[in-house]
């Protein structure tokens, strides 16, 4: 996938997200909203030259952009982000602390994407 895959990947995934939250499926909302984040990372990385094909590697990569922004609460928000994707699998959230999810994720994407240079 080219870089602009990415970006318009995690743009769809957030608007997926809220049509599957307000279809009742949490499960999916949580999904969509870890893919918005990720695929909004990956698309840094690569314009960056950065290592991204791992979970492990995308942490990093935050990690780095936390650092060269001097911003260390994209490091907590992409945590938030893990948050959803293991609620993919666990379901432990509550419904009604989706709103400030998808909100939270959107903010986060919006501002990893605007460290991009294309």
């Amino acid at each position: 996938m080219e870089i602009s895959d990415h970006i318009r990947t995690a743009r769809e995934f957030l608007a997926k997200a809220e049509l599957e939250f307000a279809a009742g499926d949490e499960l999916q909302a949580s999904e969509k909203l870890w893919g918005a984040v990720s695929h909004a990372v990956i698309a840094v990385a690569l314009e960056r030259g950065w290592r991204c094909h791992k979970h492990r590697y995308l942490k990093t990569a935050v990690q780095r952009l936390a650092n060269e922004t001097r911003n260390a609460n994209l490091v907590n928000q992409f945590s938030e982000g893990e948050k959803l994707h293991a609620n993919f699998y666990h379901g432990f959230m509550l419904g009604a602390g989706y709103h400030n999810e998808i909100a939270a994720a959107s903010s986060f994407v919006d501002h990893i994407l605007a460290l991009l240079d294309t």
